[in-house]
């Protein structure tokens, strides 16, 4: 496995030349792309299109499903009901007291998360693999999760909270508090990046034959995976949140 691993490792680089790492044809550092003249990221274009076909599909889901609610709701709009009922249930069980504003967050976040694991279904590099989308998302989190604490306890009340049970320890919960977004974002580009890097290194090691089992193992790391990672991302950053509002005795 060390051997297959090293064959798959090269050298590319990077916008300002220096070496990186990659594996096989997955590069640590995302192919850019001129756009009106500006130079940015392949990925960065992806999550735009990932953004839009969500606007597209809220937009006709309004005008189709929700043109005109009834009490007896239509299959369609049952569906989508029963979806963010759940969040809903499940953001208020995680995170109590929050609000509605969490509920729409967690569930726009969840549908981004998703769609960017729809396109990789398309052999396009998901927006999720690059370590600035990830950390675009992580550091939303971090600043609802201080939007929430000082919401609930004050500004007082939230850095007491940092020194709760004895001032010794505020500045390794500051460091702590800091290091969120910076973990939540490389354990998401992580686990993303590395689902490529064994798809990429299985084509390149069957071959011609790469017929069946790269499809059956796509399943998992190209639909299965991608749910478990926003679910986990989800549950952290409710998790993150809830002890921001949580009131010590």
């Amino acid at each position: 496995m060390f051997n297959l691993l090293m064959l798959g490792i090269n050298t590319a680089q990077d916008t300002f030349g220096s070496a990186v790492s990659s594996f096989g044809d997955v590069s640590i550092v995302t192919e850019r792309v001129n756009l009106f003249g500006v130079s940015i990221g392949v990925t960065i274009v992806y999550s735009w299109v990932a953004m839009a076909l969500l606007i597209i599909g809220a937009v006709i889901l309004r005008f189709t499903a929700f043109r005109s609610p009834c009490a007896i709701p239509t299959k369609a709009q049952n569906v989508i009901e029963s979806i963010v009922e759940a969040v809903g249930n499940y953001t208020n069980a995680q995170a109590h007291g929050t609000g509605e504003m969490l509920c729409s967050y967690i569930l726009t976040i969840s549908s981004f998360l998703v769609m960017c694991a729809f396109l990789e279904l398309f052999r396009l590099r998901p927006p999720t693999s690059d370590i600035t989308v990830t950390l675009s998302l992580a550091l939303l989190t971090f600043v609802l999760i201080n939007v929430y604490g000082f919401k609930r306890k004050g500004f007082i009340g939230r850095i007491k909270s940092l020194a709760s049970p004895t001032p010794i320890v505020f500045p390794f919960r500051l460091i702590s508090e800091i290091a969120i977004p910076v973990s939540l974002a490389c354990r998401l580009f992580g686990n993303m990046l590395g689902g490529m890097i064994v798809i990429d290194l299985l084509y390149s090691a069957l071959g011609n034959f790469a017929i069946g089992i790269p499809g059956v193992l796509g399943l998992y790391f190209n639909a299965f995976h991608p749910l478990i990672q926003t679910f986990i991302f989800v549950t952290l950053t409710l998790t993150f949140i809830n002890e921001a509002i949580e009131i010590e005795a």
